[in-house]
């Protein structure tokens, strides 16, 4: 009898878990699109913008407090405080958050009928982290479950895909280049790479996807802590003028030779991002640019702590009135905010 309690426990808390993992919190509004509409399934790709839960354990940030402290309360790999935009475009869409990767085969099969999220922290369209997969190996992933019929063609042609390319390829490149000369160069290579992709994933049966526009990485508290926060740094943020720029020729041109002519969105997160943060930031931008969970020294980092478990960073006192929450993600507030920004426009581009 014990034995079987247990199994019933351990059955119970795994239910409880993807719950959390998946995000209910669904309000009246997408519930009663659920009751009136067949239900989009929702692939996503990408880094830690869109992650949720993919990345290992234990690796840095993301399962350690203090990420996850304001929804729901504890880690479960967001690279936030709480939800990310992967939740918001999915209760847009009227569902819950696609079940991560990882827990394809630990979940009950109805988890599955949301899409999945192949994204994870760190990675790029090439090879940026050593332990997570890139974008290639990502969609690898959709069709070998694809092959394993786990997807029907049915199931993809009623879906949605979600790319997101941050910013990592970049990071990557200066850490191991460490020269703006050959950038552009280097940037239109991610740009042709991340089309490449695009063009696989709708051949796969996807009939709309979402690509996110880069958001203005001069504007993050990783890049900023070099002027105490004071402003943004324009050099970088010409170079994701030019990174969006390309994206948005390769993509207008996608678009022409589909057959609708809106196969491909792209969510404009660099002017959504300035705006909130104008709006935030009453009049003293260095309020809005540094993050929420800070390390106490420069070699450490949110969620840090030293051999006795003692933490090595410091929170602000309301992670709600903060856009940034560490050095390179929004909190649930900023994107929140961001969010609302993209479903007056960009997100208004989907048909469903």
């Amino acid at each position: 009898m014990m034995a079987k309690h247990n199994k019933l426990f351990s059955l119970l808390s795994l239910s409880l878990v993807l719950s959390v993992l998946l995000s209910g919190q669904m309000g009246e509004q997408a519930e009663a699109r659920l009751q009136h509409h067949h239900s989009k399934n929702l692939f996503v790709f990408g880094d830690s913008y869109v992650d949720t839960g993919n990345t290992r354990k234990d690796a840095p940030g993301s399962w350690k407090e203090p990420y996850g402290i304001t929804f729901p309360g504890e880690p479960t790999g967001r690279f936030s405080d709480g939800r990310v935009l992967t939740d918001y475009v999915a209760k847009y869409l009227g569902q819950k958050s696609p079940l991560p990767y990882k827990f394809r085969n630990e979940a009950p099969h109805h988890y599955l009928k949301h899409g999945m999220n192949f994204a994870y922290g760190g990675t790029g369209v090439f090879n940026t982290s050593s332990s997570n997969p890139n974008m290639t190996v990502q969609i690898n992933f959709l069709e070998q479950l694809i092959e394993e019929k786990v997807y029907t063609p049915s199931d993809l042609s009623n879906s949605i895909a979600q790319v997101a390319v941050s910013g990592n390829d970049y990071n990557f490149y200066l850490a191991t280049n460490g020269s703006l000369q050959g950038f552009p160069s280097f940037i239109s290579s991610v740009v042709n790479q991340t089309i490449t992709n695009l063009i696989r994933i709708k051949n796969l049966g996807v009939k709309k996807i979402i690509v996110d526009g880069l958001q203005p990485l001069g504007c993050l508290p990783l890049i900023t802590v070099a002027n105490s926060f004071q402003q943004c740094n324009s050099t970088f943020n010409q170079l994701v003028l030019l990174h969006n720029n390309l994206l948005n020729q390769s993509v207008t041109k996608l678009n022409q030779e589909a057959e609708d002519h809106s196969t491909f969105v792209i969510l404009n997160l660099y002017d959504s991002f300035l705006s909130v943060l104008n709006e935030t930031s009453n009049g003293n931008t260095s309020d809005q640019l540094k993050q929420c969970c800070i390390g106490v020294s420069s070699q450490y980092s949110c969620g840090s702590v030293d051999e006795n478990n003692v933490k090595k960073y410091t929170v602000c006192e309301n992670p709600k009135s903060a856009f940034f929450w560490d050095t390179f993600h929004p909190t649930q507030a900023g994107w929140n905010a961001v969010f609302n920004k993209l479903k007056k426009d960009d997100l208004r581009q989907l048909k469903y």
